[in-house]
Order: C-alpha cells, then sequence, then structure tokens
C-alpha cells in the first residue's frame, strides 16, 4: 500500500481515494494536506481518526508523493502487512469457488496496481507474487489500484512452481495465460478451485512455471495487434472465470 521513501523513514500512499480506504481502514499515521484543501469526507475523517493533520505547500506533497497525482494529499501510514501462502490457501478453500492469481515477474507498478483493482472487483481470494523481480506494493501500486489494496491479500513467495505445488496440493487447478496456449479460454470450466497465472510484460510466464500448469489459455485476437496489456488481459480472464 506504500513505498519506502529514501529520504525518511515512513511510508506514503497519496490520492483522494486510497487515502480515504487509508483511513476508514485505520492505516493512516499522519496527514499532510495542500493549503486550501476542501474535501470535507477526507477532513472528517482525520478528525475521526485523531491523526495529526499538517497543511503544506505543493511542494511539499509533490516530494513526498514523487511527483504523483497527489490531489493535494499525502498520508503516511502503516507499512503494508503481506500475507503468508498458507494464511490465503486457508481463507480461499472456505470459499466455493476460491480463486487466487499469481504474477510472475510483473515489473510495472501501473499494472500491477490495475491488477489488484480488478482482483478486487471480481473477488480474488488472494495474489501471490514473487519476492525478487516483481514490483512490491508501492505508493503508486496504490494509488493506480484506487483502495482495492486495503481488502486483498497478497502474500510473497521465493519460488513460484514450489507455490504452485502447494496450492495443487490443496485441490487447486493450475491456469496459465500465455500466447503459446492451446486452450481458448471461453471454452474452459473454471468450477472449483482455480489459480490464475498472468506473466511479466515482455517476458511472459517462465518456461517452468508453463510447465507446473495444468492449462494453458489464450484470448483470441482478431486485430492488428497479437497482444493485450497484461492487466486489461487479467481483467478479462477474471471476468470469465468468475461469470463461468
Amino acid at each position: 500500500m506504500a513505498h519506502q521513501n529514501h529520504n525518511e523513514k515512513a511510508n506514503y500512499i497519496f490520492g483522494r481515494l486510497p487515502a480515504i480506504n487509508a483511513l476508514e481502514s485505520g492505516k493512516a499515521l499522519k496527514a499532510y494536506l495542500q493549503k486550501g484543501f476542501s474535501d470535507e469526507r477526507i477532513i472528517s475523517l482525520c478528525n475521526k481518526s485523531k491523526i495529526q493533520v499538517m497543511y503544506v505547500e505543493a511542494d511539499k506533497l509533490n516530494n513526498l508523493s514523487r511527483n504523483g497525482n497527489h490531489q493535494g494529499v499525502v498520508l503516511e501510514v502503516k507499512p503494508f502487512e503481506y500475507s503468508d501462502l498458507a494464511s490465503i490457501i486457508n481463507v480461499a478453500k472456505k470459499k466455493e469457488n476460491p480463486l487466487i492469481v499469481i504474477l510472475d515477474e510483473i515489473e510495472d507498478p501501473h499494472n500491477f496496481g490495475a491488477i489488484l483493482r480488478s482482483c478486487d472487483a471480481f473477488g480474488v481470494d488472494g495474489i501471490l507474487i514473487k519476492s525478487r523481480n516483481q514490483v512490491l506494493v508501492t505508493s503508486t501500486v496504490a494509488k493506480v489500484s484506487t483502495g482495492a489494496i486495503e481488502y486483498l491479500r497478497i502474500a510473497q513467495v521465493s519460488n513460484l512452481s514450489t507455490a504452485i505445488s502447494k496450492l495443487k496440493e490443496n485441490g487447486f487447478w493450475i491456469y496459465a495465460a500465455d500466447g503459446s496456449g492451446k486452450d481458448d479460454y471461453q471454452k474452459l470450466d473454471y468450477k472449483g478451485p482455480v489459480a490464475l497465472i498472468v506473466g511479466s510484460e515482455g517476458r511472459g510466464i517462465s518456461r517452468l512455471v508453463l510447465d507446473n500448469s495444468d492449462f494453458i489459455i489464450k484470448i483470441p485476437m482478431f486485430g492488428h495487434v497479437n497482444s493485450l496489456n497484461v492487466s486489461v488481459a487479467t481483467g478479462i480472464l477474471l471476468s470469465r472465470i468468475r461469470n463461468n
């Protein structure tokens, strides 16, 4: 939900909707509002939360948000708390049709944030990311997710193949979305425990992870461009899985 600022040992998020979600969830520690800021909902939530509120010049907010679109508000927040694989599986297995999303080295925070927004919209029970070569939860990710980050469980794992094996042991079917796929995503049945894998923007899903998947699915293309942005593709696939 936040990133580590190099100049100050604090975590920040910015933007009005992420701020509202952080305030409502009790994760805000301090608020920096631009002088003249007049969003009554945020001001009221700050007062209700009894956190320190500082009215500052725009330059201060630009610095804290690294020139992001802060919309006049930056919050210092508690560090994002990652879940672990076991707890995600335990929570997911209690659902009728559990759904987990696995990200194989997503590098763009905007893509990550957009994927998280779709995951919340379609009721994903948990997200697995690699602990290396993957963008982590940053202030930009939180902003793009429009606050969805507050409602999702995300676990970092050192090895995706090991995590996939653990999911299989718990009854999950593994669907990897890749251009090399033979199965049209629209023609499969997604009932029961499902884990959907999407790959990095440039390299896609690694060969080892593909080899450990039960199905390799693809989205048929009809235009001149033969690929979709990974966050767009994820939204399309999640919609199909949830509306199976």
